[in-house]
C-alpha cells in the first residue's frame, strides 16, 4: 500500500463543518495544566477499538504474574481477631458470628474495564476464601474496590460484573463491588482500610505530563517526538523526576491505606535494570523500538498530519504520551524512600507481543495487521489524543497510523517485547 497515494490526502478545508465549530469552542490542549487526570483513561465500551477488546498484552503480563500474586495471598496475615470485623448481629454459635463479623478488603487500583480486573479480583478473593476455609474454618465476606479515573468507564465496568459475581445460592456474592473514583497518587481510602491492593498494568501511567516539557520555551520541549524513548536529556529528566514524585506519592498513600500485614502487589511497565538501559531507553531493544505503538509510527503519523497542513508543529510538539518505564532500581529506591512495606518479590520480566501463529496470519494479510495493532493504539490513547485534537483529527491520526503500520511490511517480521516490573511487598 502507497501511503503517499494523493486517495490519503486530506486538506483542511474539507474538514466538516461540526468539526471546525467544535475546533473553535473547545482548546485543543483541555488536559494541559494538571488536567490530564480529566481525559486519561483506557477507551470505554466493548467495540473494535475499546480497550475491553484489546487488552492482550496486559492480559499477558498479568498471566504472567499470576504464581508470585497467589504466593503473596498463600503466605500473607490471617486477618482473624479484630482485624477487618464488619457489623455482625453476633447470633448464631461462634464459628458463624466469626464468619459474619469478618470481612476482607480487596482494591484494584487502575482497574480500567474488561476480563483483567474481574479475573483479578476473582483470582484474589477465590485465593483468600481457600485459605481461611481450610485454616481457619471460616468463610469471610469479601469488599472489592474497583479504582479508577473519573474518565473510565465505570458502566461497562459494573455491566460486566453484574454477569460474574454470583458465587452460589446459599452465598448469592462473590463479594460486595464499589467503584472508586480517583487518582491512585493521592489518598482513596480511611486509614487502615485495605488487605490487598494490586494495581496491574497502571503504574507507568503519570499522573501529569511535566510543565517544562509543555513549555516551548523550555529546553525540555519534545520537538518531533510523541513520547522519551530516544528523546532529549531534559525532557527524559522531566520525566524521571515526575516519575519519581508520583511513586513517591503513591506508595504514601497505600501506605496509610494497607493495614499491618496486608499486601501491595504491583505490576507496571517498566525497563531492565543496569547503567545500559538509561531512562531516554525505555525500550529493551532495536526492534521493540521500531515496533512499539509509542514510537516510530506514532511520529510518522503526526509528521503526516503535519505535513498535509492539518495541523502546526506547536499542536504536534504539544502532544507527550504520559508513559515512563522504570528501572527495578528506581522501583526499590521508591519503596527504601517510603519505608512502610518489606519487599517480598521485585522483578523485570519481558513479555512477547503477540504469538507466532498470530505473526504468521499477520505477514500473509499485512492489512489486518495494521487494523490490529491501530485498535491497540486507540484504545490505550484516544481519549487523550481527541482531548488535544478534537474528534475529527483524532480519528484522521490512527487513520494515518493504521497506512503508516500496514505499509511497512519489515515491522510485522520484527518481535517486540513489552518489559513489566512485578513486585510483592508486604505493610510492616
Amino acid at each position: 500500500m502507497n501511503y503517499s497515494s494523493s486517495s490519503m490526502s486530506i486538506s483542511s478545508n474539507i474538514r466538516p463543518k461540526s468539526e471546525q465549530e467544535y475546533m473553535k469552542g473547545h482548546p485543543i490542549k483541555a488536559w494541559r495544566g494538571g488536567g490530564l487526570h480529566r481525559v486519561l483513561c483506557m477507551q470505554g465500551g466493548d467495540d473494535d477499538g475499546s480497550y475491553a477488546k484489546n487488552s492482550e498484552a496486559p492480559a499477558s503480563a498479568i498471566t504472567l504474574s499470576k504464581p508470585l500474586l497467589l504466593t503473596a495471598i498463600r503466605t500473607m496475615k490471617l486477618f482473624i481477631q479484630g482485624e477487618g470485623e464488619g457489623d455482625g448481629d453476633g447470633d448464631g454459635d461462634e464459628e458463624d458470628s466469626l464468619s459474619d463479623r469478618l470481612s476482607l478488603r480487596i482494591a484494584d487500583l487502575g482497574c480500567a474495564t474488561g476480563y483483567n480486573t474481574l479475573a483479578t479480583i476473582d483470582m484474589v478473593v477465590e485465593g483468600l476464601r481457600e485459605r481461611y476455609i481450610k485454616e481457619c474454618g471460616v468463610d469471610p465476606e469479601f469488599e472489592a474496590y474497583f479504582s479508577d479515573l473519573p474518565s473510565n468507564d465505570f458502566n461497562s465496568l459494573f455491566r460486566s460484573l453484574s454477569s460474574n459475581n454470583t458465587l452460589s445460592k446459599n452465598k448469592p456474592n462473590r463479594y460486595y463491588p464499589a467503584g472508586v473514583p480517583g487518582s491512585f497518587y493521592t489518598r482513596l481510602f480511611p486509614k487502615g482500610k485495605l488487605h490487598v491492593a494490586v494495581s496491574l498494568s497502571a503504574l507507568h501511567w503519570l499522573s501529569q505530563i511535566p510543565d517544562t516539557v509543555l513549555d516551548k520555551k523550555s529546553p525540555a520541549w519534545n520537538k518531533g517526538k510523541a513520547w522519551i524513548d530516544g528523546a532529549k536529556k531534559e525532557v527524559v529528566e522531566a520525566y524521571a523526576k515526575q516519575s519519581e514524585e508520583d511513586l513517591d506519592n503513591f506508595l504514601r498513600c497505600r501506605k496509610q491505606e494497607i493495614v499491618e500485614g496486608g499486601v501491595l502487589f504491583m505490576l507496571m511497565g517498566g525497563r531492565p535494570a543496569g547503567s545500559l538501559h538509561h531512562p531516554d531507553n525505555q525500550l529493551d531493544d532495536s526492534d521493540s523500538r521500531a515496533k512499539h505503538p509509542f514510537t516510530s509510527s506514532m511520529d510518522q503519523a503526526w509528521e503526516d498530519l503535519l505535513n498535509e497542513g492539518l495541523i502546526d508543529e506547536e499542536t504536534r510538539d504539544g502532544f507527550n504520551i504520559p508513559a515512563y518505564m522504570r528501572s527495578p532500581e528506581e522501583v526499590k529506591r521508591g519503596i527504601e524512600r517510603c519505608g512502610g512495606f518489606e519487599i517480598q518479590r521485585l522483578e523485570y520480566q519481558r513479555i512477547v507481543e503477540h504469538s507466532k501463529e498470530k505473526q504468521d496470519e499477520w505477514i500473509r494479510d499485512p492489512v489486518s495487521y495494521g487494523r490490529a495493532k491501530t485498535n491497540l493504539v486507540r484504545a490505550t490513547l484516544r481519549p487523550i489524543v481527541e482531548a488535544h485534537l478534537g474528534p475529527y483529527l483524532s480519528d484522521q491520526l490512527f487513520n494515518r497510523f493504521q497506512n503508516r503500520v500496514s505499509s511497512d511490511i519489515s515491522l510485522i517480521h520484527k518481535t517486540c517485547f513489552y518489559g513489566v516490573i512485578v513486585v510483592s511487598a508486604i505493610r510492616n
